[in-house]
């Protein structure tokens, strides 16, 4: 018979040491600082804690002072991560780290016009909108980007059809155009309905990330937040578990962690640091449910030119495709928001469904 000697971290006693712990854990146990990986989710938690507005307890910053000093080096060899880069510098000093490095790196940013040479919008009002967190070149809210971005929001019938990248790309402009707080946004109201039309996709589709940012983009936006989303997101959130493994895969559940704790500070309901396990911090999500979003797609398809955008006549069809559990959940969409059944006009895409092709079937030619 032979002893089990089993070492515990000590415990983090109050939420000052767990904050310490979590931005040690992700700045010193992920990823290398050479890793663009690293640059990724140090930015994130570095821009959740500056949104968030709350004084750091003293010494948090310290496992970044080193990079800190060398960010100018850091930028000038790899100039492709400058918005990275350029975040993590500006959101040090806003939360408290001493010296001026900012300025400094905005200046050259812009001298070297690194900014002209992005081919996405979304990617252009992200690099304005750091600049001019030190007064350097336009607001994101000026010139033809800003009438172009909002011509993206302010279509809805964009995202009522699955499609992760535009309803992402949404919530991020509302990021930018508030400054992640700082400032109200102009929203028109299709862009605030295109909002809950990509919360409605995520809810179906029991993807709490993305419903996370959507409901982080409502508040930001001074827009109301259906309480059924808050409740999904916070239960989303306590069902993410903190464990050290240095064989784990970094394939995880960190961002969702991340946004879901920031979207819940913002509708008032932040909850406490867990404790910080020592060693390879992983986030680890539970077994993903399937959610009704692929078979309301299924029936919909199956039914060809004969699909309606009128919801309550098509609800009983859609719902023999369902499993009860998928039938629970579309029933707590349909309750969440006022714009279900003009989501439903969209995600039905009736109007598609007698097109030239169908037309020319139809006709048999």
């Amino acid at each position: 018979m032979s002893n089990v000697l089993s070492f515990q971290p000590a415990m983090q006693l109050n939420q000052d040491a767990r904050l310490r712990a979590l931005i040690t854990a992700i700045v010193e146990g992920r990823h290398g600082p050479s890793d663009i990986y690293w640059l990724k989710e140090v930015a994130e938690l570095l821009g959740v804690l500056a949104s968030e507005g709350e004084e750091l307890p003293p010494g948090a910053l310290d496992p970044l002072h080193d990079f800190y000093d060398r960010i100018e080096d850091q930028l000038h060899f790899f100039p492709q991560y400058y918005r990275f880069l350029l975040s993590i510098c500006l959101d040090l000093e806003d939360l408290g780290m001493a010296g001026q490095r900012g300025q400094e790196l905005c200046n050259w940013v812009a001298t070297h016009k690194f900014a002209e040479a992005e081919m996405s919008d979304l990617q252009r009002a992200e690099a304005r909108r750091l600049l001019r967190r030190r007064g350097v070149g336009a607001p994101v809210e000026d010139g033809p980007l800003a009438r172009r971005l909002h011509r993206f929001m302010s279509r809805p019938a964009t995202f009522a059809l699955p499609n992760k990248k535009a309803a992402y790309e949404l919530t991020h402009v509302v990021f930018y155009l508030s400054d992640y707080g700082r400032r109200v946004p102009v929203m028109s109201q299709n862009a605030l309905l295109g909002l809950h039309y990509a919360g409605i996709l995520a809810h179906l589709d029991l993807d709490f990330d993305l419903l996370a940012e959507v409901c982080a983009a409502l508040v930001l936006a001074k827009a109301h937040v259906p309480p059924v989303w808050q409740r999904a997101v916070a239960d989303s959130y306590h069902s993410i578990t903190l464990f050290a493994d240095r064989a784990a895969p970094l394939g995880d559940g960190y961002h969702q962690y991340l946004v879901s704790r920031w979207a819940l500070g913002l509708m008032g309901a932040r909850p406490d640091v867990p404790q910080i396990p020592a060693g390879p911090l992983r986030f680890s999500l539970p077994e993903r449910s399937i959610g009704p979003l692929h078979g309301m797609s299924e029936s919909l398809h199956d039914m060809g030119p004969a699909r309606q955008a009128d919801w309550p006549r098509m609800r009983g069809h859609i719902l023999t495709y369902l499993t009860p559990e998928c039938q629970a959940v579309l029933a707590e969409a349909e309750g969440a928001t006022p714009y279900f059944e003009t989501f439903f006009e969209c995600f039905s895409r009736a109007a598609f469904a007698e097109g030239p092709i169908a037309k020319l079937a139809r006709s048999g030619r």
